[in-house]
């Protein structure tokens, strides 16, 4: 929202799919370690399971980047000048960074030290800073911003972890073995999570171009701030779980919690979203309408997001990966469908309409489980 205020849409557009796509990247090259990291580091080798989890996530962050790279002109014509040599160097860096910062950060999430993960946080907090600076470099310029963001954050973790970690410089191969059913399951099923949303600003761009793609990832980012809660909360049931807290109590608790912020706070976008839009600039404010479906569809993403640590808990991989598959297929088909038929708008339909069959689902599964 800021980069709105500073660089032009054109800009924020074709940022947003650069943005995009070092999410990919790192999405890729995960293996699902991100979630046993939080799943195992309570009751293992916390030296060996953090330092397995570091060495293979980077390592691939890197060789995943270069496939990336090499394969963009396809991907997405439009960003190819990363293919130049300087643009790939700094592109494959901050991919390695952000693999980092990620990585420490689930480590700080697992060991229940909330304090240094919110630091770490404040932090990355610091792009919105460097966004000035770095206008001169147009759309790179807010992705250099959150690259050097990832590089602090990195740093400071690397810091207060070798105050609590021995960082061992090999792969245990045991845990390796041992995780790899959890942390396959869970691999395939944060990539079915996370394709259709990294995948969209792209999609949007190669349809629509980059004044549509910025309209929506401002309107998606704002819709996406009442999901702060839910997913800090989500996070939260499933490290208290890993840790042998009452799972029932908790998500009773997450529930109310999630739900008493989640009605004023969509009440309050829904009513004053295109206010809020306005505030960046008067070209986003075209896309209030998404914005509104975006905000009441989250009712249903709150439920989602309460099953899915659950299952995590249980060890029930497998139920999440149907769960998430049937939420990619609906999500990239219906809103490849409705935004030839409605622009942007038609991911807004898309977004309500999946959540609303998940929710129903998850709703069947629960009573068929005996929960109620």
């Amino acid at each position: 929202m800021i980069a709105a205020r500073f660089y032009s849409i054109e800009d924020v557009g074709l940022a947003t799919a650069l943005i995009s796509s070092l999410g990919l990247v790192i999405l890729f090259s995960r293996f699902g370690l991100d979630f046993s990291i939080i799943r195992f580091l309570p009751g293992s080798d916390k030296s060996k399971v953090f330092s397995t989890c570091l060495i293979v996530t980077t390592v691939s962050a890197f060789i995943v980047g270069i496939i990336y790279i090499s394969g963009i002109s396809f991907f997405s014509p439009g960003l190819s000048f990363i293919q130049d040599s300087g643009y790939a160097m700094v592109f494959l860096v901050f991919a390695v960074m952000n693999s980092v910062a990620a990585t420490t950060g689930n480590a700080f999430v697992a060991m229940r030290r909330a304090g240094h993960f919110f630091f770490q946080n404040v932090l990355l907090a610091s792009r919105i800073l460097l966004l000035i600076p770095l206008v001169f470099l147009g759309s790179f310029g807010i992705f250099g911003s959150m690259g050097l963001a990832y590089l602090i954050a990195a740093l400071f973790a690397f810091l207060i972890l070798s105050r609590l970690i021995v960082f061992d410089l090999r792969v245990d191969k045991q845990f390796i073995k041992g995780s790899f059913r959890f942390s396959s399951g869970n691999y395939m099923s944060n990539v079915l999570l996370a394709v259709p949303t990294l995948v969209m600003p792209i999609l949007i761009l190669n349809l629509l171009g980059e004044a549509e793609a910025a309209k929506y990832y401002i309107a998606f980012a704002i819709g996406n701030l009442v999901l702060i809660i839910p997913d800090a909360l989500s996070t939260s049931l499933f490290v208290e779980g890993s840790h042998g807290e009452s799972l029932r109590k908790n998500v009773i608790r997450a529930g109310l919690a999630i739900y008493s912020f989640l009605v004023p706070a969509v009440i309050l976008i829904y009513f004053f979203g295109d206010f809020l839009l306005g505030l960046v600039g008067k070209d986003y404010a075209e896309a209030s309408e998404l914005l509104r479906l975006l905000a009441l569809s989250s009712f249903f993403v709150a439920v989602h997001s309460l099953f899915v640590p659950v299952q995590n808990v249980r060890m029930r991989v497998e139920s999440i990966v149907k769960l998430n598959l049937l939420r990619f297929l609906l999500l990239l088909g219906l809103s490849y469908v409705l935004i030839l038929k409605f622009g942007i708008v038609g991911v807004g339909y898309a977004w309500m309409v999946t959540y609303a069959v998940l929710g129903l689902g998850i709703v069947v599964v629960v009573k068929r489980m005996g929960w109620f």
